[in-house]
């Protein structure tokens, strides 16, 4: 099925380049309410999925509320690809924990999005039994230093080892990209706020593709920025919305989730763009499949649908939901 899905793609890229916003087919049906939660606990929201070389589903939720400031619940979450919760740990370590991301070595990176009370602004490694093997940032701290982020939205890890940070959720936040090695070293940080190619507003999500390139998901300037891992500015696409999430998978399958675009002015203003997953080529940037947002009013919502997204060895996506809180897997038809 795996191979049947990148061999779709890749014959709908021509026939989908250009293609009006939100006209592609929706190959996929809904799963509601995926992933079982123990009795008494319910979900919070969540922006963060991932998955394990074993298939298993990685979740980061806000402690069944949108932050966990002062909640003793465990947020990081480890299930079966049934949706089986298989293990948790993290309670008492985070306020907003924002993305995840499990690396090839199968160790989980969470970040913080939010400071309060001696915690926050950080990124974190742990081990899958959830020991801590490394932090960047300072717990609590914001600032633009090297050692310092504000607000820090997302984390990915190049093939060498080399750590990535998205650094900036708007307003008065950073809007950078932060690069480490692997040993957690600053290297140099590139971008500022603004709309030129470079400048950033909101860096809400991360991708590499299977050229080494970095994806950079700059939601509040309704595109995608391509760079090379040096910070070179190689491409800007603006075809896959705005881009609250990114997933590219080992067959260059881009995943892009939209639960910000709406038509009033304001926030989120992106005329003639719907809310939903868009999945495409991280090749040439062909759109070929739209799975569109359900909330039935999008415009009075700041955000709604899937904000975090993943798709599994078979094709199959899971989305992350802050507003209506859990997750959602779309299986294909």
């Amino acid at each position: 099925m795996r191979f049947m899905l990148a061999t779709a793609v890749a014959v709908a890229a021509f026939a989908q380049s250009g293609a009006p916003p939100n006209s592609q087919p929706n190959p996929y049906r809904t799963i509601e309410n995926w992933g079982q939660l123990p009795e008494g606990r319910t979900w919070g929201s969540t922006s963060a999925v991932d998955r394990d070389r074993d298939g298993n589903i990685w979740v980061a939720e806000r402690c069944g509320a949108n932050s966990c400031a002062g909640k003793t619940v465990a947020p990081i979450l480890k299930f079966d690809p049934s949706g089986k919760l298989l293990k948790s740990f993290g309670e008492g370590m985070f306020v907003f924990p924002h993305a995840i991301l499990v690396d090839r070595q199968g160790n989980i990176w969470v970040t913080d999005g939010q400071g309060r009370d001696g915690k926050g602004h950080q990124v974190i490694k742990f081990d899958a039994g959830g020991k801590v093997l490394m932090t960047l940032g300072k717990a609590g701290v914001a600032g633009t230093g090297d050692d310092t982020f504000n607000q820090p939205s997302a984390v990915a890890i190049a093939p060498n080892g080399d750590i990535f940070v998205a650094d900036g959720h708007g307003g008065n936040t950073n809007a950078r990209i932060v690069k480490f090695n692997k040993d957690g070293k600053f290297l140099k940080t590139w971008g500022k706020k603004g709309t030129a190619p470079g400048d950033f507003d909101t860096p809400h999500a991360l991708a590499f593709d299977s050229k080494g390139r970095l994806f950079v998901g700059d939601r509040a300037n309704n595109r995608i920025q391509i760079f090379t891992q040096d910070g070179e500015f190689l491409a800007e696409w603006t075809q896959f919305s705005r881009p609250s999430g990114m997933y590219i998978d080992s067959h260059d399958i881009l995943y892009v989730s939209d639960s910000e675009s709406r038509e009033k002015e304001g926030y989120g203003h992106h005329p003639g763009w719907k809310r939903g997953i868009r999945v495409g080529s991280a090749k040439d940037g062909a759109v070929t499949a739209f799975i569109p947002d359900t909330y039935p009013t999008p415009e009075d919502a700041a955000t709604s649908g899937s904000e975090g997204v993943m798709a599994d060895a078979m094709g199959n996506i899971f989305g992350a939901e802050v507003r209506q809180m859990g997750i959602k897997k779309y299986v294909i038809k």
